[in-house]
């Protein structure tokens, strides 16, 4: 068993907000924010992000989380 953080991915906005990714563990915190930033950038002809549709919108987070390691991989 070990403390590492997990990364939460959610696609979408309001009652639409869907979570999309629940399953990758990190050993650091900060790569852990690294892929949750890397995740939730944006490319396209937006000029604002206004203009984005809200069920296209990213919002990720990485939790601690307590697990048994012998069963999951852990980045």
């Amino acid at each position: 068993m070990m403390h590492v953080f997990l990364l939460m991915v959610y696609l979408g906005t309001g009652d639409e907000r869907k979570l999309v990714s629940n399953n990758m563990y990190f050993y650091s915190i900060d790569r852990c924010n690294y892929f949750a930033s890397q995740v939730s950038k944006r490319y396209g002809n937006f000029k604002y992000n206004s203009y984005l549709d809200p069920k296209d919108r990213v919002t990720s987070y990485c939790l601690p989380k307590y697990i048994n390691t012998k069963n999951i991989e852990i980045y």
